[in-house]
């Protein structure tokens, strides 16, 4: 399981009549491997929620989102697992089934909204994702790594 953490100001996700915002927290997008199992999902979750990116009062990153109150918009991204090796066209052959993806995804979304406020993407949709990133900070955190 991979999830690209990205510390943002604001950001937003767009699917036809869908919207959903969150200020200040992570815009998360997730890919879920063709063998993904509990350990990985529980070592996403852990690290989703004590990552210390936000910065105290000494400009060090040293908070967490919980400490600032942060939210989460989570987006369900496919294409995280893509390879080029080899090729110029990305093979998606590592990216989990799309129904063992998104019980990984809809539970993830339930897990981190029981902490945090947590919005989501629509999974499988093609979506417009907009965002101000603030730092840039950008964690990949990679269960298999």
């Amino acid at each position: 399981m991979k999830a690209v953490v990205q510390r943002v100001l604001n950001a937003s996700v767009t699917a036809g009549d869908y919207y959903q915002s969150i200020e200040q927290g992570y815009l998360v997008l997730l890919g879920v491997h063709t063998d993904d199992n509990e350990d990985d999902y529980q070592y996403i979750l852990k690290k989703i929620l004590s990552l210390r990116v936000f910065e105290d009062e000494q400009g060090k990153m040293n908070l967490s989102i919980h400490q600032v109150n942060g939210a989460i918009l989570l987006v369900s991204q496919f294409t995280l697992l893509g390879s080029v090796k080899g090729n110029n066209r990305p093979s998606f052959t590592k990216s989990a089934a799309p129904d063992m993806a998104n019980t990984f995804y809809e539970r993830l979304y339930t897990d981190l909204n029981q902490s945090i406020q947590t919005k989501k993407g629509v999974f499988g949709a093609h979506m417009a994702i907009s965002l101000v990133n603030d730092g840039p900070v950008t964690i990949i955190i990679d269960s298999k790594e």
